[in-house]
């Protein structure tokens, strides 16, 4: 979604370049609204590492959450191995 913005905002910044070109002038209007779209494009290439640090913040959690999952799992399997060796003890 974020590679669409930046997409659009391009073309539109390449449109209105051509048409300057091709008009053989530039307006005031013209450089305001060039301005607002690399203001918009700044933005979200903002967004974009923010979203990326966030995505790389919660891939670590994730990773966390799994090694405690799996220490879990074998901890629960040496109990189990203990538990029936005592079993076979008595």
């Amino acid at each position: 979604m974020v590679n669409l913005k930046r997409l659009v905002s391009t073309a539109i910044v390449v449109l209105l370049l051509a048409g300057m070109i091709g008009c053989g002038g530039v307006s005031e209007e013209q450089l305001a609204e060039l301005d607002a779209l690399r203001a918009e494009v700044k933005s979200l290439e903002k967004e974009v590492n923010s979203l990326k640090s966030e995505k790389t913040k919660l891939e670590r959690e994730i990773a966390e959450h799994q090694a405690k999952l799996d220490q879990c799992a074998k901890d629960k399997t040496e109990t189990e191995a203990n538990l029936k060796k005592l079993s076979s003890k008595n």
